[in-house]
């Protein structure tokens, strides 16, 4: 994408961790052999990001384990009972976040089916008693009011609830703390919103923002509950740290991903293609279970609405767009329609993520004025929605209805195909049968198999184009959306379309192109395939599709390849989420660790056994999350009984204000006993965040104390030596789920620092290392795959 683009204000304050503070920075402190084009650089970024619709201050999270005293301690007290409750929470935990997210997605599904539902058929009311003006204004005021709410519940109440908020979960689980991404207010707004957008017959899904919601049914479980109301059980502090946090909101993306579905393998594929960075066997059974507690909930719910106490709801079955009971076989002749399908998807794919990604970067400069404008433009696009949906169907032909068809052509109400509109009996508006109904009923409609002749050429002609605007331009506003469904819409048609133009060649069912297509769309705009592939074998009941849909996969993504990133790594770059890819870029072999330490300011080191003093003016006068805490006259264990400077650890900015609100300070500069640090501390504390220096109150006597952090420091950082390549150190860093890297030096000499440097996610960033080494863009040799 060549350098990513900002959708938030730059800031020349520090890194993530707040590793840069310009107020430190020695200008004198470069080594002599550093270039003079590189002196008076320093690595810089911005410490925030937008998070939903709201610009926020981002830091990492602590995904090491922090190895201190503490933790030791604690890790040998734990009997085999504590260790069988601890794991047994867990899948208690697990177990919850699915009969959550798949309770709630049934209540989502059951509104949106009966509001859109009864709306629609209000409108075909007024069409069949010829009253088409008030069957407009029906129509519009309806979506009209339905937008205001979802819109003004974002926008004033949650702002984080406004889009996918897949881009921002996988920050998440890659290291990147989303602050307010994960409440109960979100949660709230995140279902009232989706269920007011989606009925609103805006061009968005509910896939998106389920995946959000049970991933903050994870986060609240997890922590005991809202900030503001969390149960502080004994039991519910083991999961109040970042790992096990991490996993649970693993857990609750699949599920989403299931419920919106009904896909419990692909849900598990989802979480393990798409978002997660950090996987294990563990986490996988889990997450398993969690998705399949989801099928058991929508499966008991359905049989439940089938009997009609659901209104509208509960007609079809687990399978969503059941395309099951076709049989068909396909030969080498049709490899080549199959391939054309894929090449045009990658094509369309990557074009649609081009589009789109300039679409939000206006949007941006829109939704900078303010609450009013971001609402103005939610109700602009749901106006020229409904005039488009309502108007268009209009332009089409009416079509006769096949006289085997008697009784179900043309279609009553507000669902089915054949819908009559404006037609005489015994005809049927086929482009009306695609756009004046809900999404999911259009993705029934146009999958339909033995439908051959329903739909015109110039009515999908028509239906693929609106689409397109559409899905640009309603993905951005500020409601929650989703990406999936508007791009199976779009991917449906022109498969419907080449089957039209491949009829006399293939035998192969129009609604199985429709289904082809939309994959094709699917891999070319969002680059799955394994996750996508399963999800589509769910959604569609048909195993005979899984060759010629695995090899559509691996084409669209490997076109969308040639040209740009996925759509979700696009927002994460507009969005200012400081995301580690998998794959270093190549010239990042051509540079070392030690000589991006060079471009940072000194790195701050304590003692072992420090002032208080120094602590609080290190604290106020720095935003560093990290300090390497340094012995210096250590007599080593082996060699010269001479005085050595060891690297004892590394010591995090909250558990150092944990020292301060605890007061553990010492008269004298002495090492602290054991049971002196366990009498004030316990490893749940350590979990904890402790607020800023500002809440810390420290008197002028306390100020000359000592404080020992030996307990407190994690004696086992991860170390890379200062000769290291970049491209090492970044797979590293990512793979461990790291937050600092401390850098060694390659020589060990008396009067060397034991500590070159710290690196964080920000230092590893392509973008703000060639901002330093711009030289370094030369050795580029194009993109990854």
């Amino acid at each position: 994408m060549g350098e990513p683009t900002r959708l938030v204000e730059e800031a020349t304050s520090n890194d993530i961790d707040g590793q840069n503070n310009e107020e430190e920075r020695d200008p004198e402190s470069n080594s002599l052999r550093q270039p003079l084009l590189k002196r008076n650089r320093t690595l810089s970024s911005s410490p925030f990001a937008l998070v939903g619709a709201k610009v926020s201050h981002i830091e990492s999270l602590d995904y090491e384990i922090n190895e201190n005293d503490l933790f030791k301690h604690d890790w040998r007290r734990r009997s085999r009972v504590q260790v069988l409750q601890y794991v047994f929470l867990k899948w208690t935990l697990a177990f919850l976040v699915g009969f959550l997210t798949g309770v709630t997605a049934t209540l989502i599904n059951l509104a949106i089916e009966n509001i859109a539902g009864y709306k629609l058929r209000a409108v075909v009311n007024y069409i069949d008693d010829r009253r088409y003006l008030m069957g407009f204004a029906y129509f519009a005021g309806a979506n009209f009011v339905l937008t205001l709410i979802a819109a003004l519940l974002c926008v004033c109440f949650a702002p984080t609830a406004a889009g996918p908020g897949i881009p921002e979960i996988k920050a998440y689980l890659n290291g990147v703390d989303t602050p307010n991404m994960y409440g109960a207010t979100t949660l709230i707004v995140k279902i009232i919103g989706s269920i007011a957008a989606v009925s609103a017959s805006l061009d968005l899904g509910k896939e998106g923002p389920l995946v959000h919601i049970g991933a903050c049914y994870a986060s609240l479980l997890g922590q005991g509950g809202p900030d503001n109301y969390r149960l502080k059980w004994r039991w519910l502090r083991y999961f109040n740290n970042d790992r096990d946090r991490r996993d649970l909101i693993t857990s609750g993306s699949s599920a989403g991903v299931c419920a919106a579905f009904r896909s419990p393998v692909g849900g598990v594929l989802f979480a393990l293609e798409e978002v997660a960075t950090w996987w294990r066997s563990a986490l996988l059974w889990r997450t398993f279970f969690s998705t399949a507690v989801v099928v058991v909930i929508l499966r008991a719910f359905i049989e439940y609405c089938k009997s009609g106490n659901c209104g509208l709801f509960g007609r079809g079955g687990l399978i969503m767009f059941d395309v099951g009971g076709v049989s068909f076989t396909y030969h080498a002749v049709d490899i080549i329609p199959i391939a054309l399908i894929g090449i045009i998807g990658g094509l369309l794919g990557s074009l649609y993520n081009c589009v789109l990604h300039k679409v939000l970067r206006l949007y941006n400069l829109i939704n900078e004025k303010g609450k009013l404008h971001k609402l103005l433009l939610a109700l602009s696009v749901s106006l020229f929605t409904s005039i488009s949906m309502y108007g268009l169907p209009f332009l089409a032909k009416c079509k006769p209805c096949d006289p085997s068809l008697q009784g179900s052509c043309p279609g009553t109400g507000g669902t089915g195909n054949f819908k009559q509109f404006n037609c005489p009996n015994g005809y049927y508006n086929d482009l009306a049968t695609l756009l004046l109904t809900t999404n999911d009923d259009a993705v029934r409609n146009i999958f339909s198999v033995n439908t051959p002749g329903e739909f015109h050429v110039s009515s999908l002609i028509i239906y693929f184009a609106l689409y397109c605007i559409l899905g640009l331009i309603t993905f951005g506003i500020a409601v929650p959306s989703g990406l999936f469904l508007p791009i199976i819409l779009m991917g449906s048609a022109y498969g419907r379309l080449l089957a039209i133009a491949m009829g006399p060649y293939t035998k192969i069912d129009p609604g199985l192109y429709a289904v082809l297509g939309a994959a094709s769309l699917m891999a070319g705009s969002m680059r799955m395939t394994v996750s996508l592939c399963v999800i589509f074998l769910e959604l569609t009941n048909n195993l005979l599709l899984l060759p010629i849909t695995m090899l559509v996969l691996l084409i669209s993504k490997s076109v969308g390849d040639c040209f740009n990133l996925s759509i979700y790594e696009i927002i994460l770059e507009l969005k200012g989420l400081p995301f580690l890819d998998a794959n270093p870029e190549p010239w990042m072999r051509n540079i070392t660790v030690g000589e991006l330490a060079d471009v940072k300011p000194p790195v701050v080191t304590l003692r072992g056994i420090e002032k208080v003093g120094r602590i609080v003016e290190v604290l106020k006068n720095t935003t560093h999350n990290g300090f390497p805490v340094v012995d210096e006259g250590v007599v080593p264990p082996v060699g010269l009984p001479v005085g050595a400077t060891e690297l004892h650890g590394l010591v995090l900015r909250t558990h150092l204000l944990l020292v301060l609100k605890k007061k553990l300070f010492l008269h004298e500069k002495r090492r602290t006993e054991e049971w002196e640090v366990r009498e004030k501390f316990t490893w749940i504390d350590l979990a904890e965040r402790w607020g800023k220096i500002e809440d810390v109150a420290v008197t002028k006597d306390e100020m000359e104390m000592y404080v020992d952090l030996h307990p407190l420091t994690n004696t086992t950082p991860y170390t890379v030596v200062e000769s290291m390549s970049v491209a090492k150190a970044m797979v590293l860093f990512r793979q461990v789920g790291l937050r600092h890297m401390l850098i060694v030096p390659k020589y060990q000499a008396a009067g060397v620092s034991p500590v070159v440097g710290i690196l964080t996610r920000q230092d590893l960033r392509a973008h703000n290392i060639l901002s330093v080494f711009p030289h370094l863009v030369k050795s580029k040799s194009g993109k990854k795959h």
